[in-house]
């Protein structure tokens, strides 16, 4: 889907003339055309991967280190856990 608004965007025209052209393949929504916020915040996330690519690669490293057990659990002291 994202392949398709970026050549369409390519070619002149904006995401409003688009949206009705595409098709949701999977899920709840099936056959349904995306949101126009949910296709602008595809391209955003796009542009944030291209602006910062080590970063986002990063993220995803880390967050599978975490799902991994890699990363070691946070301890909270039992003094912290009490008012005062």
């Amino acid at each position: 889907m994202l392949h398709t608004v970026l050549r369409r965007r390519a070619g002149g025209e904006s995401v409003e003339q688009i949206q009705p052209d595409l098709i949701i393949p999977t899920g709840k929504r099936k056959g349904h055309s995306p949101s126009l916020a949910s296709i602008y915040r595809a391209l955003a996330e796009r542009a944030k991967h291209e602006a910062y690519p080590e970063a986002v690669d990063q993220a995803h490293a880390d967050f599978a280190d975490l799902n991994s057990g890699a990363l070691p659990d946070a301890r909270i002291e039992a003094g912290a856990l009490t008012s005062r």
